[in-house]
């Protein structure tokens, strides 16, 4: 019954467009209980508003007819999960073991250098965000980087500052990701989140 009444009240405004609909509405398919669907839904209502902010957060709980306190908790959990605005490019160099044996440490202070941010924060324009992680898995093909969903490997300083100067240019065309001032919801998500990979050996 609570649930209910909280699907009942928890729009704030907020709704899925009909393409995310349906995408949530195959995937409550594959599983026997809503909430088996639900850090899939939560990654497709970051797709659409940029980041998880209270009141998407409550629209998932309706969609699914969750509680609020699981649905925020589970968004808690997981750091691919953004609870705060992030950039259009989300870079993330690796600084593990291996990465940092082969100068991961110098991609970063190239990206500080280039972007002006330190790792853990978002430029003022919304358009990166850097991070440093643990391990991309890739570790054969030292040092790794990603940004969004496209992973390159073997990387050099200036390989890399020439890929951050070419985002940049891309930025100024495309615009901050959604959930910053000025962004354009017509060409997000960000053009970088293809899932390929490039590698520079």
């Amino acid at each position: 019954m609570r649930e209910a009444k909280m699907a009942d009240s928890s729009a704030n405004g907020l709704a899925f467009s009909p393409q995310t609909k349906a995408r949530i509405a195959e995937l409550l398919t594959r599983y026997p209980r809503k909430q088996g669907a639900l850090i899939p839904v939560l990654w497709l209502a970051q797709e659409e508003f940029g980041w998880l902010k209270p009141a998407v957060l409550e629209l998932v709980a309706a969609e699914l007819q969750l509680s609020k306190a699981s649905v925020l908790a589970t968004a808690m959990f997981y750091t691919m999960l953004y609870k705060r605005p992030h950039g259009r490019f989300h870079v993330q160099i690796c600084t593990n073991v291996a990465c940092y044996l082969r100068g991961s440490d110098d991609l970063v202070a190239t990206a500080v250098e280039v972007l002006g941010i330190n790792p853990g924060e978002t430029s003022e324009d919304g358009l990166f965000t850097l991070q440093q992680v643990q391990c991309l898995c890739a570790c054969e093909r030292a040092p790794t980087l990603q940004v969004n969903k496209t992973d390159y490997f073997d990387v050099t300083p200036n390989q890399f500052r020439a890929l951050l100067e070419q985002l940049q240019t891309d930025g100024l065309r495309l615009g901050p990701s959604i959930g910053w001032p000025g962004a354009d919801e017509s060409t997000n998500p960000p053009d970088a989140s293809t899932g390929t990979e490039a590698s520079y050996a």
